[in-house]
């Protein structure tokens, strides 16, 4: 059985997420400024206004009005205060009482780019890093050996990249003020677009977009206006995982508030991609790995009753195609007894025969009725 941690340090986690939230909204908005509304396509935005020496405002992105902890903040703007050294000491406890943080440099990268702006841009933290806050925010105990990674990856929406009418500082020169070696990787598709950077001991930094429903995107980069002259790639199944991402902090330092893919969402989506990977030897560790990461998070929502946004989160990419429901059956037949026992636990009777899916692959027609659901709510 997974083991829960305290509950006085899950209220820590909490208190810090919040923390370093304000201490974030501060630095990004000081108190001479102020916020103003702008509708964008039928939407309320809030944007920040912040004077210049020239006598012209300077206009950044904050989030939609639709976001609650956003506007919170907003209101309270000139009440929010912040302790440097109490984060610190905060994080120093939780990284005592067990629960991870990413390696040294990863955490870098991310406080740079979360400085520079990324995430204020709605940008996502995806991979390993990421799931290296599931166990702060469920509150439980995650093997370590499941969150070593030799790279960073942020995905973006295109539409929101597009939108926002706001841009972080050059990518690179970000990059560099982590590892002044990171050099800009070109696309092999069109050598004029960077998705990723690289510094000499092969540490990666890579940008990804969901692909926006038309195969004409696919294997090609795409602009993206927001993220200082850096391109993403575009990959399928990528808008399911980065929809309604959720804040959490990143322990490193004081804390890096990020924006992570939903737990049971990042779940299933590995389930997809684990069967959707190369077979050569990097790609069988690379699936055996995103397999090990799903059976965990499978058996730690359960364990934190989370069962029904779990069984959401399935039925939704199970009811999106042929494709998907592939991509779902093939990852099931090799995830881990933990994962398939903590899966079956939430979708009961909607789980799908893995007898049947390893006696006749063509039987998945079979299944789309025996497995397909109405979210519950």
């Amino acid at each position: 059985m997974m083991k829960e941690i305290d509950i006085s340090y899950r209220t820590m986690f909490a208190e810090l997420v919040q923390r370093s939230l304000d201490a974030r909204f501060q630095a990004d908005f000081p108190l001479e400024g102020r916020f103003v509304t702008v509708p964008v396509k039928g939407r309320d935005y809030w944007y920040f206004d912040l004077p210049t020496p020239e006598g012209k405002d300077k206009r950044s992105y904050v989030g939609p009005h639709s976001d609650e902890e956003i506007t919170v903040r907003v209101k309270a703007h000139k009440e929010i205060k912040d302790s440097l050294r109490e984060r610190r000491r905060m994080v120093t406890s939780l990284r005592r009482a067990g629960l991870p943080g990413p390696d040294p440099f990863a955490g870098d990268v991310t406080k740079a780019l979360a400085d520079a702006g990324l995430f204020r841009l709605r940008a996502v933290l995806i991979g390993s890093v990421a799931f290296s806050t599931y166990a702060g925010m469920l509150g439980v105990r995650l093997p370590s050996a499941a969150m070593q990674t030799g790279d960073a990856d942020f995905a973006q929406d295109f539409a929101i990249s597009a939108g926002v009418q706001d841009s972080m500082p050059p990518m690179l020169e970000v990059l560099q003020s982590v590892d002044p070696e990171f050099r800009a990787v070109p696309h092999q598709a069109d050598q004029a677009k960077v998705v990723a950077f690289q510094n000499p001991k092969s540490y990666r930094v890579e940008f990804l977009t969901g692909n926006r429903g038309s195969d004409e995107y696919a294997g090609k980069p795409s602009p993206m206006p927001a993220l200082g002259g850096a391109s993403a790639e575009n990959l399928r199944f990528l808008d399911y995982l980065i929809y309604e991402p959720v804040r959490t902090v990143l322990l490193h330092r004081e804390g890096v508030n990020v924006l992570v893919p939903a737990p049971e969402r990042y779940a299933v989506h590995k389930i997809i991609v684990s069967s959707r990977r190369l077979t050569d030897t990097l790609g069988r560790l690379k699936s055996d790995k995103d397999l090990t990461q799903a059976g965990l998070l499978f058996e730690a929502l359960m364990e934190t009753r989370h069962g029904d946004e779990l069984a959401d989160a399935w039925g939704e990419a199970w009811d999106r195609g042929g494709s998907w429901r592939e991509g779902l059956c093939s990852g099931l037949l090799r995830l881990p007894d933990n994962g398939v026992k903590a899966l079956a636990k939430a979708l009961g009777s909607q789980m799908p025969d893995l007898e049947k899916i390893r006696g006749d692959g063509r039987s998945r027609g079979h299944h789309t009725e025996a497995s397909g659901r109405t979210p519950r709510r």
